[in-house]
């Protein structure tokens, strides 16, 4: 059947149905599109969670790292704990000289 032989009748209708069919058309392209985009936002959410947590373990990692190496101040010891250790050492060292003496 052509469009030719069609009434106004007909024609009308078909034009409706054909503006009914690309609007349905139009809506389910939308809302294709909108999963897609809302899919696209989850992802990036997804991903911008994972460097964050990256991010935090590399910092907690390299905040353990400088708590375990020596500084070159922790390999200096204070002239006042050199002449108490040496005080302990001396009282020590005659303590045990007079047990062993005495």
């Amino acid at each position: 059947m052509s469009e030719d032989r069609l009434s106004d009748e007909e024609r009308a209708e078909l034009e409706a149905l054909r503006a009914e069919k690309a609007k349905r058309e139009r809506a389910e392209k939308d809302a294709r599109e909108r999963r897609e985009l809302e899919r696209l936002r989850r992802e990036r959410a997804a991903s911008e969670q994972e460097r964050a947590a990256r991010a935090r373990d590399a910092a907690a990692l390299e905040r353990g790292r400088k708590l375990m190496e020596p500084d070159d101040d922790d390999l200096k010891m204070a002239p006042g704990q050199k002449i108490v250790i040496l005080a302990v050492v001396v009282v020590a060292i005659v303590w045990l000289a007079v047990t062993v003496l005495g």
